[in-house]
């Protein structure tokens, strides 16, 4: 079937041939007359990310341009990408594609000077990368089963979490949640609607290590649950009662505010109206350990995920983009240092390493 682009040329044809009068020629190229902008997307060279150095592959996209080509491996992108309309787009053109758009809040139109293609091909490659990446890794972020947390890995992570101030000697990472704003929405406006932050928002919660990973990720759920709520619903303290121990089999914990139950694996703060001064000591402390691991954002380096108007529940998949841009930010984190690790002095495991598909052996 001929697109609208190949009618209108086939109108112009028959007018300069006399084949139409201008009456007909002025209807029926109004009718076949496109309601979206027209870009001159031809206009532009193909995309080549050859052509591209350093610098404008780290703006554009927030990894390097050799970087690019390993993530394409380690995140198992195919070389061509068979989009629903069988549309295909070569895997790193691809993968560039979803990068850009999450990179920065900007439209679709905003990118044909870049990738030289029409603007509907943006929307239907950017649905089918994150299909890709969330089915074949959104695992990562669900379990504490994973190659870079083994035992050995989250004594390390307590070790260096206490020498950096905190009284705990067996604690390995923070948990907490994240409120995103969302543009709001037609229906279920009370569900959404986060009473403190005062926006319809979703939720998120996470768990950071103190190598600035994020650990396990869970979500999304309604703005207005509280974060107690969302522990139960996520089954982390059963998976942390299984996964959360030293080399010796000595149960290790995480840390959370105080919207979160006191557990042998989940510590929380001194609580009461009258602390003593050492209660009010170990909270300072804490909390200074605490504050350095929450500069993990996901939004940093993501800030299309800060931009609510583009965020409409019903319309777009959401939370989808939010765990994809979560398992970029750790691939970003396992090539480049950021203020968590530089903070704890902690290296990251390497970008195979991270999203290997061994386990370890979990201890009886």
């Amino acid at each position: 079937m001929p697109n609208l682009r190949s009618v209108r040329e086939c109108l112009l044809f028959g007018f300069e041939e006399n084949l139409l009068n201008d009456e007909e020629f002025i209807l029926l190229y109004d009718m076949n007359a496109s309601k979206n902008p027209d870009f001159p997307y031809w206009q532009y060279d193909p995309f080549d990310l050859d052509d591209l150095c350093d610098d404008e592959c780290k703006a554009e996209f927030r990894f390097l341009k050799n970087d690019i080509h390993l993530l394409k491996d380690v995140l198992q992108v195919p070389d061509e990408v068979v989009c629903y309309n069988r549309l295909v787009v070569d895997g790193i053109e691809a993968l560039c594609v979803l990068l850009k758009r999450f990179a920065y809040p900007i439209r679709y139109s905003d990118m044909c000077p870049r990738f030289a293609r029409p603007v509907p091909q943006f929307s239907i490659i950017t649905n089918a990368m994150m299909d890709i990446i969330y089915n074949r890794h959104c695992h990562r972020l669900r379990n504490f089963n994973q190659a870079w947390l083994p035992p050995a890995n989250l004594q390390t992570y307590a070790d260096v979490i206490h020498e950096a101030g905190a009284p705990y000697t067996n604690c390995w990472g923070f948990v907490d949640g994240t409120v995103r704003p969302v543009c709001r929405p037609e229906n279920l406006q009370r569900s959404l609607y986060n009473g403190h932050k005062r926006v319809h928002a979703i939720k998120f919660q996470s768990v950071v290590a103190p190598n600035g990973l994020i650990a396990n990720l869970y979500g999304l759920v309604e703005g207005r649950r509280h974060d107690s709520g969302m522990l139960a619903d996520s089954g982390q303290l059963p998976q942390l009662q299984l996964h959360s121990r030293s080399p010796l089999g000595n149960p290790l914990c995480i840390n959370g505010d105080l919207g979160y139950p006191l557990r042998p694996q989940l510590q929380t703060p001194s609580r009461g109206l009258h602390l003593t001064p050492l209660q009010q000591q170990f909270n300072t402390s804490m909390s200074a350990v605490r504050s350095s691991v929450e500069w993990v954002f996901v939004i940093n380096y993501f800030s299309f995920l800060d931009f609510r108007k583009n965020l409409k529940i019903g319309l777009s998949a959401v939370g989808k983009m939010y765990i994809v841009c979560a398992l970029l930010t750790n691939a970003r984190t396992c090539l480049y240092p950021t203020s968590t690790s530089t903070f704890f002095n902690l290296g990251t495991p390497s970008l195979q390493e991270y999203f290997s598909e061994v386990m370890y052996t979990q201890l009886g």
